[in-house]
């Protein structure tokens, strides 16, 4: 096997430029691959986390059925009970309290309907990034104060800033009217269309008295430390809430169920990049099958020789596949290394896309992207020619086993 790999090694140079050209295509197959998969699943991760740290949490807890009707009477009446749970499992980083209601907020020329939901200030700047998207005026102080943020389409809409004041009107848990007036202390931009369009937040203390809540939330959302936490945590979670003595079962749901669209979003948009890179693998296969095939055409007379001194078909059907894997593993280890230079440059230093801020805000992205790298992005896509690059050898290879020696030493 040693003289094998010997003479597979030195055929390989017999034709330098082709030989180079060949893993110049391989190395760069290979280089796109590690960096557009780690840049692919990296803006993932940062879409994912953007997104959820706006509002949405990795965990919310609801009574079940509030989250397919929001009646504002399904509570959870006893968020204590919740936060000690939340507080005695590892995989919760933080939490806060939500209530929300579906009410009418008027200026002086408009009228829309809003979601209205009661924060407890301090909590969720611990859980979420509204605090930091405020653009106009400034965050809820707290405690029982009247004061009101907005999103600015819902400002723009209502003709209103910060200090101007609205009208409230909706209807309370008991059935009796919720009605105040409301002071806008900040404007936040988000980047999500619809929390920008319809949401306004007050203080929880405020929402208690206006809807008589006496107490009750009906939201509580957590954070985790990683995604990899969420799925354990949920599980973990909802166990000992099936141990609480409530009047209305409390569940569980993760970011998947409560934001479905983000993860289809992600899902199509992967495999529309899978599409890509096969093509771009394909492209490489025939690069090599042409090289290999072109060998044999051109060493058919030396094929021949060969046989006729003894060498086996299969001995010749391996020194052709060993060709083609130096041929790979040098093009691979170039674009593998290649690759993840780039990628860690990248992940250093972020790819700044300017003058696209808004568009990558309403995906819940920063300016500034950055390219992830990891074992899977630096394996799958190499792994990947690899397999194709060693089948497309075969034909070639296979090609070889069918020659006459008497035939193959009179080959033009």
């Amino acid at each position: 096997m040693g003289i094998d790999l010997k003479i597979a090694w030195r055929n390989i140079w017999r034709n330098r430029r082709r030989s180079i050209l060949t893993i110049l295509a391989i190395a760069f197959a290979c280089l796109l691959l590690v960096f557009m998969l780690s840049f692919q699943l990296g803006s993932y991760a940062d879409m994912i986390r953007f997104s959820l740290r706006i509002h949405t949490g990795h965990l919310q807890i609801k009574a079940d059925g509030y989250q397919k009707d929001k009646d504002i009477r399904k509570v959870v009446s006893d968020p204590g009970a919740v936060a000690e749970i939340l507080q005695a499992q590892p995989g919760v980083a933080d939490y806060t309290f939500r209530a929300n209601a579906f009410s009418l907020l008027s200026s002086h020329d408009r009228t829309y309907g809003v979601m209205v939901s009661g924060i407890d200030p301090q909590r969720e700047a611990r859980v979420t990034t509204i605090k930091h998207v405020i653009r106009q005026g400034a965050y809820l102080s707290g405690g029982d104060n009247n004061e009101a943020i907005i999103g600015n389409l819902l400002a723009e809409n209502l003709k209103v800033g910060a200090g101007d004041e609205m009208v409230l009107l909706g209807q309370a848990r008991d059935g009796s009217v919720a009605a105040s007036m409301l002071t806008v202390t900040g404007i936040f931009s988000s980047g999500q269309t619809d929390m920008d369009r319809s949401v306004a937040l007050i203080t929880l203390d405020t929402f208690d008295r206006l809807y008589f809540m006496r107490g009750a939330v009906h939201e509580v959302v957590a954070v985790c430390p990683a995604l990899g936490d969420v799925k354990p945590a949920q599980a973990a979670v909802q166990k000992a809430l099936d141990g609480l003595k409530t009047r209305r079962h409390l569940r569980v749901w993760n970011w998947q169920e409560l934001i479905p669209g983000l993860l289809q979003g992600i899902k199509i948009d992967f495999f529309s990049g899978i599409i890509f890179y096969m093509i771009m693998v394909i492209v490489v296969a025939f690069s090599i099958l042409n090289t290999f095939l072109m060998a044999v055409f051109e060493r058919t007379r030396e094929f021949g020789v060969l046989l006729a001194l003894g060498v086996t078909h299969g001995r010749l059907t391996r020194l052709l596949l060993l060709e083609s894997s130096f041929l790979c593993a040098v093009g691979m280890v170039a674009g593998i290394t290649g690759g993840a230079l780039i990628t860690l440059y990248f992940q250093q230093n972020g790819i700044h896309i300017s003058g696209a801020s808004e568009i990558l805000k309403s995906y819940g992205l920063p300016e500034v992207l950055r390219p992830r790298l990891s074992w899977v992005t630096i394996i799958s896509g190499p792994a990947v020619v690899f397999a194709v690059t060693f089948l497309t050898a075969l034909y070639p290879a296979l090609r070889a086993r069918k020659l006459k020696p008497a035939a193959a030493m009179h080959a033009a």
